[in-house]
């Protein structure tokens, strides 16, 4: 199976899924910020890597992990890239695309923005960690319902 953790940015929400999916985070109780920021390609995003689908690991169960900046087009993105798996493989049955949208908050979008866009790192980098700490275990829940998909 193959698993698309995607949001706008591609930086942050969809990173730590794919993060937390890998058990580079844990599931079971708040990382540091310390611990996310150390997640190598927390907010590192760059333009060019802008709609690409980024490998990220194999989890435990042999599924391959990837996350996706499709900024504001979900609605062409997520379509062309099912169409393209059935081109290829017949079918989407071993493909799963999942939002991570629903997690970002106002300090990830500010930090987001003022870290990725503005290239203000060093002031946008810890408002956006902070930002996903309060969003975290929302993340956890995404994940815990994909991983819980993968087995039914």
């Amino acid at each position: 199976m193959h698993i698309i953790y995607h949001c706008v940015g591609g930086a942050h929400s969809s990173v730590l899924a794919t993060a937390i999916h890998l058990n580079k985070l844990p599931m079971d109780r708040k990382p540091s910020i310390d611990d996310i920021l150390n997640i190598s390609y927390f907010d590192t995003m760059i333009k060019r890597d802008q709609g690409k689908i980024i490998y990220r690991g194999t989890d435990e169960n042999g599924h391959r992990i990837y996350n996706l900046s499709r900024q504001f087009v979900p609605h062409l993105v997520i379509p062309v890239i099912e169409d393209t798996w059935k081109l290829l493989n017949g079918n989407c049955d071993n493909l799963m695309i999942v939002s991570t949208l629903s997690t970002v908050n106002l300090l990830m979008r500010l930090g987001g923005f003022t870290s990725r866009r503005m290239n203000w790192i060093k002031f946008g980098r810890p408002i956006v960690a902070k930002g996903s700490l309060q969003s975290y275990f929302h993340l956890v829940d995404i994940v815990k319902d994909t991983k819980k998909r993968l087995i039914t």
